[in-house]
């Protein structure tokens, strides 16, 4: 039997983590006291105990509970969904589908850096681009992001879900307006490209689900390709991939929802388009593949298990 502890599982991460495991019959979750959660003593002895461990806190106190894991454990995998350890070159980035070494490295590391929910998306579509040499590492990117209230957790679901609320959560609102959003670190460096990008994220009224989109200027990348050249190396980059999708040119003939993969773990990259001017799409559920769904699939390679063990996966 497999020992689960989440550290902070009343969050929407941690609830929805919680939720998937207690279906499994390979998990026993350890349940420290409520009186205790906040206790380091105990949760140093809950850490040590497990054989996985998940971080589901603020940046402050996952580096706090990180480094609560005794030296001369070798055994207990650490996970961590806050944004603290993404960058961090002694963690794995949880993200295998961007290469076979990112994919090794969760399958052998004892820590794990979960990725924050646009930043899969952004990642999703960029490192590709620039690995495959379609883009500079220089080249002047732009990201246009909406997501579900969900995304901002539980102060945010409530604020949403509120029947008195205030009319403008009526409509999407745009934020990071000082464009210091804290996933355009993980971003920058992951993708790795020398030019920040100009990041507009906008949160809507529905509750999960992303669309993060990156457009194209045929002439500015290292040789003009048309949809068709690009959608296809994209496809061979995933090739194989039950979880991340690239779709057909023309799979979406008018507009691309955001809301349509609510509760499923996995994603799909769309190429739209003309020769001078394109738009490419990820669509995930930003608690899933952007979140819970990542880190039970970081849980399930560092483990050795069917990595799609507990993810909902559509067609």
């Amino acid at each position: 039997m497999i020992k689960v502890f989440i550290d902070g599982q009343a969050g929407t991460t941690g609830l929805r983590i919680k939720d998937r495991l207690q279906k499994r019959d390979d998990i026993e979750l350890l349940v420290i006291d409520n009186d205790k959660r906040k206790d380091n003593h105990e949760i140093k002895k809950f850490i040590n105990e497990s054989d996985v461990t998940f971080l589901c806190l603020p940046d402050s106190a996952a580096v706090e509970a990180a480094a609560l894991l005794d030296i001369n454990n070798k055994r207990t995998k650490i996970i961590d969904a806050s944004t603290a350890h993404r960058t961090n070159p002694l963690w794995a980035y949880g993200f295998p589908e961007l290469s076979d070494t990112f994919r090794k490295k969760i399958e052998t590391n004892q820590l794990i850096a979960n990725p924050g929910c646009y930043a899969s998306g952004f990642n999703a579509i960029v490192y590709p681009l620039v690995s495959h040499q379609i883009i500079s590492d220089s080249y002047p990117l732009t990201c246009f992001a909406v997501s579900g209230y969900s995304g901002g957790g539980n102060k945010a679901i409530a604020q949403y879900e509120d029947c008195e609320r205030n009319t403008e959560l009526d409509s999407p609102r745009q934020y990071a307006l000082t464009q210091n959003h804290k996933h355009l670190k993980e971003m920058t460096a992951v993708s790795k490209i020398s030019r920040v990008p100009v990041f507009s994220p906008m949160i809507c009224d529905y509750k999960c689900g992303m669309v993060v989109s990156i457009p194209l200027f045929s002439d500015l990348m290292n040789k003009k390709y048309s949809v068709e050249e690009i959608r296809n190396i994209l496809a061979a980059h995933y090739s194989g991939s039950e979880i991340v999708k690239v779709r057909p040119v023309g799979y979406t003939e008018n507009m691309i929802g955001a809301n349509n993969f609510e509760g499923r773990d996995d994603m799909e990259i769309e190429v739209n388009g003309n020769s001078d001017r394109m738009v490419i799409t990820c669509r995930f559920d930003n608690l899933g593949k952007g979140a819970s769904g990542a880190a039970i699939q970081c849980m399930n390679l560092s483990l050795g298990m069917d990595e799609k063990k507990s993810l909902v996966l559509g067609e």
